[in-house]
């Protein structure tokens, strides 16, 4: 058996009592009961209609509404990680790109930037072929850094939040696989060119889901936070004319 609230009992009670006033006046006025009668068999007939109509719109509408806050929790906690760990890696990351020129002419992103101009950033990052070299800066400092941001993004990770957001899951487990090749290393000095190669690809692999992240994250703020995507812009960390004061 169902239990029902009162305030359910009294409004399941109050929408009975108003049908059978409705077709109680309907009776007096006009007499006829078996017009009545095949009125209220064809209401019934279409009654799971109308509850199978209103189910559903109501569900579309209720698991919309679940999608965008999760959507604005995982961006919210997006957020973070590049005030943490993205930001200062884009920019630190930098300096191990062999081709900076190719990279910074296409990243000048400003606040007039259209949607076809991120769509084309995101395409030339999905084709590009970024070549990074771990010998052109310091490897101690990058392990330092990541280091120092190890017990923040574990906590990442154990947002379930995130779990439906795969590009940046995959992003975390690259950062993590390159803090450990570093970490398991005692000494970054003197290592063999065979390991400098895969640790140059280890960090191509990271910074190159960093850059895709980046973008998709900056989309993200303009449509929904202008104000925190101008402050973005002029933090361009790829951009050395960026300045967050303003002129």
């Amino acid at each position: 058996m169902f239990k029902l609230h009162k305030r359910s009992e009294v409004m399941v009670l109050l929408m009975l009592l108003a049908s059978l006033t409705l077709y109680g006046i309907d009776y007096f006025v006009f007499g006829n009961e078996r017009e009545i009668g095949f009125s209220f068999i064809g209401n019934l007939a279409f009654l799971p209609i109308y509850v199978l109509f209103v189910t559903f719109m109501i569900e579309r509408i209720l698991k919309q509404r679940e999608k965008d806050v999760l959507r604005q929790k995982m961006n919210m906690v997006i957020g973070v990680f590049f005030s943490e760990v993205g930001t200062p890696f884009l920019k630190d990351g930098f300096c191990f790109l062999m081709d900076k020129e190719g990279l910074a002419d296409r990243v000048k992103i400003t606040a007039q930037w259209s949607d076809a101009e991120f769509t084309g950033l995101s395409h030339f990052l999905d084709k590009g072929d970024m070549r990074m070299d771990s010998r052109l800066c310091s490897m101690d400092d990058l392990k330092a850094f990541f280091v120092s941001k190890r017990n923040f993004m574990l906590g990442l990770l154990e947002n379930p939040n995130l779990l439906e957001h795969d590009g940046f899951t995959e992003l975390l487990w690259a950062v993590f696989h390159l803090l450990e090749e570093l970490q398991y290393r005692q000494s970054l000095v003197g290592l063999p060119d065979a390991d400098m190669d895969h640790l140059s690809g280890d960090i191509r692999r990271a910074y190159t889901h960093l850059l895709k992240q980046w973008v998709v994250y900056l989309q993200h703020l303009k449509s929904d936070y202008p104000y925190l995507y101008s402050l973005a812009v002029r933090h361009n960390p790829l951009n050395p004319e960026a300045r967050v004061v303003l002129s």
